[in-house]
């Protein structure tokens, strides 16, 4: 079954030459099931490289799929046309004051790193987004710095500065190989890193309730579910393109800032190799079994969401 998107939207004919099942919102209409509506709390600055990453591993599984793409309200993006913004985001004020609700929303990273939580410009609105998914939404996936917001937020988990950018290709161990979230995985395996924080098990450990299922000897945790808020929270990148770390690591090197080769990502770690995506199908894996539990448990009419 497909993802519903606008035709116009850059994502629909990216997908749909990829061989993903994409569908316009009037072809859907015609079905006699109910999609599951997702949205995607949008962060990034490269808002159509996300929206594609994203709407490929959610719409790859066989259910209908209703993508929605919701933005800050007040908080203006520098990196993407206005009128793609206009065209197809809708400001979160307007989504909440709606009282609509969803089966799933991924909330994105951000590169804000560095900043405290409570000096970023839009948190007390991303606050309002959370408080907002125990009512709104049956659940809700945290990627990267958004999952770092989430478990602050929720559990008071902090994130830390590392001394040097975890960057590049690092393998993690499945530590929960009966949960629902990994069906399929391998017991080890490779997923992108790109990040200057990290969150420490021992703090997750002593917050109740929470459940690390990946984690890295070398950095770290990588995936956390929560029960209790009905969220998972990711720290890395599984939706990554084969070339999204090649395209930081070229910005980095033509701005002049320091940066190290990614590691294990490079052929002969040789920026002159093409690099080689080694984590595609655990990324379907993942987002798969998310969208086959969300599915699973959401209730048939979307008012009883958080009752």
């Amino acid at each position: 079954m497909p993802i519903t998107l606008p035709a116009t939207l850059p994502a629909f004919d990216v997908l749909k030459n990829e061989g993903v099942m994409v569908m316009t919102p009037d072809r859907a209409a015609q079905q006699d099931i109910r999609p599951l509506r997702i949205g995607l709390l949008n962060l990034m600055p490269k808002k159509i490289q996300t929206e594609n990453q994203f709407a490929r591993l959610i719409g790859a599984t066989p259910l209908q799929i209703d993508f929605h793409l919701i933005r800050m309200s007040e908080h203006q993006t520098r990196n993407t046309a206005a009128e793609h913004m206009e065209t197809f985001y809708r400001p979160f004020a307007e989504v909440e004051a709606s009282g609509e609700k969803f089966d799933g929303l991924i909330i994105t990273g951000a590169p804000i790193e560095h900043l405290p939580f409570e000096e970023v410009t839009y948190w007390d609105e991303l606050r309002r987004v959370m408080d907002w998914t125990q009512t709104n939404v049956h659940s809700t996936f945290g990627v990267c710095w958004g999952g770092m917001a989430m478990i602050y937020y929720f559990h008071g988990v902090k994130k830390h500065m590392l001394d040097a950018k975890a960057f590049g290709c690092f393998r993690h161990q499945n530590l929960n190989p009966t949960s629902r979230y990994l069906r399929g995985f391998s017991d080890d395996f490779v997923i992108p890193v790109s990040r200057w924080t990290e969150v420490r098990q021992p703090e997750i450990d002593g917050a109740p309730g929470l459940r690390t299922l990946l984690g890295s000897a070398e950095v770290g945790p990588c995936l956390v579910e929560d029960p209790c808020h009905r969220a998972l929270y990711i720290f890395n990148h599984f939706e990554y393109d084969s070339d999204t770390l090649k395209q930081e690591y070229d910005r980095d090197i033509a701005a002049g800032t320091p940066i190290n080769v990614p590691l294990n990502y490079y052929p002969d770690d040789n920026p002159a190799n093409p690099p080689k995506n080694r984590w595609r199908s655990h990324g379907h894996l993942l987002y798969g079994n998310w969208v086959n539990e969300i599915y699973q448990g959401t209730p048939f009419y979307l008012n009883d969401i958080g009752k």
